[in-house]
């Protein structure tokens, strides 16, 4: 509980500081009379700021915090599932491919113009898609008579990753080079939330909701799941139907994460294994705990992205592989001690 509370604490510091830093100065006192006043919906606070103050904290630096905090909750969460899904603590989306997979889908949308018959969703809709054929994929390729290995399955998610990225750059390049939405596209495919806006958000946060609720459903089943199938299925679970459960989620998430903020990897393999080390592997202290934790882990990792080369920014992708590499490394080098 203490655990929870000082990652609340450290939350609320990231965020105000995250919408504190920026090229427009922005007196702090000002940040909570602001976000009052908006939900109000009238002026509980006398307006003593610019309203260029209020359009910057509650139309752009507001909905990037919010963003960051579910992008990292959501990719936190996929990563928790792969790992009961395969026993493995090296499997999380980025690793498997499945967000490389969701890029390609969403790129396809973005460039090409396909799923248009989605409206406003069809980058969600092909990022979505996108996901599920290449966690399909990479879990074909890693299965070795009807069981799935550590180490193919982590040479499977390199080669689906390798796949989608040749796919999504095939893309790009191939069609509208030079283009605005080309150039969009690069840059969102190493990740960025700078694109945040109240309306991603929104659909985002829904879809997260939905999904953590259905997942803390099932909370015991991924338990016992971690014991092995036999052991489970002997315990009364049905480990197809949970399997499903976890595919569906993963791929759901991954994908509405991918369609909002880009490819952020390692993130889904970070966390779930710090905050294992803490609160230990049952699932329902575990997934609420990572939800926290990715957030805040996301929110850092985007402030940093914002002020390395400033005035400029650092996609997020490369702030997050910057850590999550090596941390990859040290896992791979630590499961062969063992």
């Amino acid at each position: 509980m203490a655990f929870i509370a000082g990652i609340c604490v450290l939350i609320g510091i990231a965020a105000c500081l995250s919408i504190l830093i920026g090229a427009v100065e922005i007196y702090p006192g000002d940040i909570g009379k602001i976000i009052l006043n908006k939900m109000m919906g009238r002026e509980f606070f006398a307006c003593t700021w610019e309203d260029n103050v209020e359009t910057i904290i509650w139309n752009i630096r507001l909905p990037r915090v919010l963003m960051a905090c579910i992008v990292g909750a959501g990719l936190s969460v996929c990563g928790v599932l792969m790992q009961a899904l395969t026993k493995n603590s090296l499997a999380d989306p980025y690793v498997l491919g499945i967000s490389s997979g969701a890029s390609a889908g969403a790129v396809c949308a973005i460039v090409l113009g396909l799923f248009s018959f989605m409206g406003g969703y069809s980058t969600m809709f092909g990022a979505t898609l996108g996901a599920t054929v290449s966690i399909i994929l990479s879990l074909k390729i890693a299965s070795l008579r009807g069981r799935i290995t550590s180490t193919q399955l982590v040479l499977a998610g390199i080669a689906t990753s390798a796949l989608f990225t040749a796919l999504t750059n095939l893309f790009i390049y191939g069609f509208h080079t030079g283009s605005d939405k080309t150039k969009t596209a690069q840059y969102w495919m190493v990740g960025s939330l700078s694109g945040a806006s109240w309306g991603k958000t929104g659909y985002v946060a829904v879809v997260f909701a939905l999904a953590i609720v259905v997942i803390l459903l099932f909370a015991r089943d991924l338990d016992v799941l971690l014991l092995g199938d036999d052991v489970a299925e002997n315990l009364g679970v049905n480990t197809g139907r949970i399997k499903l459960v976890i595919i569906i989620m993963s791929t759901l998430l991954t994908g509405v994460v991918v369609s909002v903020s880009g490819v952020i990897g390692f993130i889904g393999l970070v966390v779930p294994h710090m905050v294992r080390t803490i609160v230990g592997s049952k699932h329902k202290r575990l997934i609420p705990a990572v939800i926290l934790v990715g957030g805040l882990f996301t929110m850092a990792a985007d402030m940093v992205s914002r002020v390395v080369i400033a005035p400029e920014e650092l996609p997020i992708g490369i702030i997050s592989a910057l850590i999550g590499a090596p941390f990859f490394l040290y896992l791979i080098r630590s499961s062969k001690a063992r």
